[in-house]
């Protein structure tokens, strides 16, 4: 495996641990036999994301297509994990309750 493959799979992992009732769906996304489901769906949630003015459509889709997308597109993992990691840090800053 490559480690930019390597890296995006840690981060799945991360969102599985830190949100469990996820685990299969994220499980079943990643399995090799959803590539046709993958590419559409994230296609999907990022065209929804930018419609995130709108109730229930939000960004919160488009970093989510972009994962999705990842697994099967080797040239955006590197890309897409490190901005996963740089999210987590800047949510963990910002989200710690303080003292």
């Amino acid at each position: 495996m490559s480690k930019a493959r390597d890296r995006l799979n840690r981060q799945f992992d991360v969102i599985v641990r830190r949100f469990p009732r996820l685990g299969g769906l994220v499980r079943f996304l990643r399995a090799d036999h959803s590539r046709l489901l993958r590419f559409p769906l994230g296609l999907l949630f990022i065209f929804g994301g930018l419609f995130s003015f709108l109730p229930i459509l939000g960004f919160w889709m488009f970093p989510l297509g972009l994962m999705l997308i990842a697994v099967d597109v080797p040239f955006l993992r590197g890309p897409v994990a490190r901005l996963i990691i740089k999210v987590r840090r800047w949510s963990g800053r910002w989200l710690r309750p303080s003292k």
